[in-house]
């Protein structure tokens, strides 16, 4: 007799996770939500109002302006960018909404740089 042990998917766990916090929090005008997506190669954020459904500012490991050696490196040059795109626009106020994802790491890293670049949550 065998006992197969059958592992939690880690992407439909965050995405529980996500759906319960996206209930408890929301974008505004005036307090919009800085939103994080991780992929195993690169991370992405965005600024968006969600009574409008518009993203505001969005940056990624993509953007030719992102640079760093690692991807905490790079992650902490998106927190950089994604700040100064949405300063340009006059927002400085946001709320941050991590994505399901543990604040350890790549996440921290953009939440920290994006906070030492102006934006406040």
């Amino acid at each position: 007799m065998t006992i197969v042990i059958s592992k939690p998917d880690k992407n439909k766990t965050r995405q529980r996770r996500h759906a319960r916090v996206r209930g408890k929090i929301s974008g505004t005008a005036e307090r919009p939500r800085l939103n994080v997506y991780r992929s195993n190669k690169n991370i992405y954020a965005q600024v968006i109002d969600d009574v409008e459904g518009v993203t505001l500012a969005s940056a990624s490991t993509l953007d030719s302006e992102v640079s760093g050696n690692n991807k905490t490196e790079k992650a902490a040059s998106v927190g950089e960018v994604v700040a100064k795109r949405a300063a340009e626009k006059k927002i400085s106020d946001v709320v941050f909404d991590r994505g399901g994802y543990l604040y350890h790491g790549r996440v921290q890293a953009l939440a920290e740089a994006a906070r030492e670049n102006g934006l406040k949550f």
